[in-house]
């Protein structure tokens, strides 16, 4: 199936492993809250056993430096594109209180970003992550 719009994480390339997971978690999560039509249908299995729904179309997942998230970020923000970020200083906290606290205590340039999710037009998103590669 082809789909118009992307869904893209973008992680920093010297995340652990354990980080890299966590990071991708939290960012889609940002996704779903936001744009409720990537979400599809809950799913039932063959016993009648429901599940939640979950996105409609695959979510790519891509790293880069420090300076190729920086510079996707920069992209994102300037095309209004729906993007959820993970800086380096949520590592520390531990609720989402303390989370949005540490995000609005930087100005935008010096976010030290580890990770980014974004949703848009395929060839939006795509010149956003100019640089990047997919993850291994």
């Amino acid at each position: 199936m082809e789909f118009d719009t992307k869904i893209a994480v973008l992680l920093r390339d010297d995340l652990l492993t354990w980080q890299r997971l966590n990071v991708t978690a939290f960012l889609v999560s940002g996704l779903g809250s936001a744009q409720p039509a990537l979400v599809g249908a809950p799913y039932e299995d063959g016993s009648g056993v429901r599940y939640l729904a979950m996105f409609g179309q695959p979510v790519l997942v891509f790293e880069g430096a420090s300076a190729v998230l920086q510079a996707a970020h920069s992209r994102a923000v300037a095309r209004h594109l729906p993007t959820a970020i993970f800086t380096a200083d949520l590592f520390a906290t531990g609720n989402d209180h303390d989370n949005r606290a540490a995000v609005r205590a930087v100005a935008t340039e010096k976010l030290d970003l580890v990770g980014l999710a974004v949703h848009g037009p395929k060839n939006a998103v795509d010149k956003v992550l100019k640089g990047a590669r997919m993850h291994p």
